[in-house]
C-alpha cells in the first residue's frame, strides 16, 4: 500500500494492483494552438502546462505496470449520439459537427479529435470514446475497470471543471476512490481550476483527494512490480 501523505484533505492510500491512471480528453482540438479551443478565444497555454508533468507521470506509471486508460470526447460522424441540447450550443459555424481548424468539431476520426502526440497511448492502453462530459456515461469504462479489479483512480486531463469534475463525481457515485493530480489537470480559466479542485477536496473529500503528480511519482517503486495491463 502506497500513501500520499500531503494530499488534500488528508493522506491518500492506494494499492498499485487496484489502481488505474485515467487520462481525460487530452485532444488536439482542446490543447493545440490553432485548434477549436483556441478558435473560441481560449488560452490553450493554460491546458498545455499539464503536458510535461503528465508525460513524466505516464512514463513512471508505465514503468511499474500501472493500468492506464485514456478518454476522448466526441461523436459519431452522423451525430446520432449527440443530444439536441448539446448540438445546438455555441455560435453558428462553431457547433459540434461543423468544419473546424482540425476537421469537423468533436467528431470521431477527425484529426482534432485525437490525442496529442506528446501523450499518444500505447497499443495496450484502452482509449474510451465518450459522447458526454463524464467518462462513464454511455461507455464501457466501468466494465473495463471492473475487469481489472480497479477501485482507485489517479485522475488527470482536461478540463478541470467540466470533464474531469463530471468524471470524478460519476466515479465517486460508483464507489471509486479518486486522487486528482492538480498539475496534470487544467482549465482555460485559472479560477475555475482552483475552485474545481477545492470542491473535490471540500468537506473531508466529498468527491476525492487532490495532490501533485510529483508526490505520486515519488511514492512509486523504482522497479516494475506489476505486469502491464492489456
Amino acid at each position: 500500500m502506497l500513501t500520499i501523505s500531503d494530499a488534500r484533505p488528508g493522506p491518500y492510500a492506494f494499492d498499485l494492483s487496484t489502481t488505474a491512471l485515467l487520462v481525460i480528453d487530452m485532444q488536439r482540438d482542446f490543447l493545440e494552438p490553432g485548434g477549436f479551443g483556441e478558435s473560441l478565444g481560449n488560452d490553450v497555454g493554460q491546458l498545455r502546462r499539464t503536458i510535461a508533468p503528465l508525460a513524466a507521470l505516464l512514463a513512471d506509471a508505465r514503468a511499474v505496470g500501472l493500468s492506464i486508460l485514456h478518454t476522448r470526447e466526441g461523436h459519431l460522424p452522423d451525430l446520432s449520439d449527440c443530444p439536441p441540447a448539446k448540438l445546438s450550443r455555441g455560435a453558428p459555424s462553431k457547433r459540434i459537427g461543423d468544419p473546424g481548424p482540425k476537421g469537423r468539431i468533436l467528431v470521431r476520426g477527425e484529426y482534432g479529435h485525437d490525442i496529442i502526440d506528446e501523450l499518444t497511448p500505447l497499443p495496450d492502453e484502452p482509449v474510451i470514446d465518450k459522447p458526454g462530459k463524464g467518462a462513464f456515461h454511455a461507455t464501457n469504462l466501468d466494465v473495463l475497470l471492473t475487469e481489472r479489479g480497479i477501485r482507485s483512480l489517479l485522475v488527470t486531463g482536461v478540463t478541470t471543471e467540466v470533464c474531469v469534475h463530471t468524471t470524478v463525481r460519476e466515479a465517486n457515485d460508483r464507489g471509486y476512490e479518486c486522487l486528482v493530480l492538480a498539475d496534470c489537470v487544467g482549465s482555460y480559466f485559472p479560477e475555475f481550476h482552483r475552485v474545481g479542485l477545492d470542491m473535490i477536496a471540500a468537506q473531508g473529500g466529498i468527491f476525492g483527494w487532490v495532490a501533485d503528480s510529483a508526490q505520486v511519482r515519488a511514492a512509486l517503486p523504482s522497479t516494475p512490480v506489476l505486469q502491464p495491463s492489456s
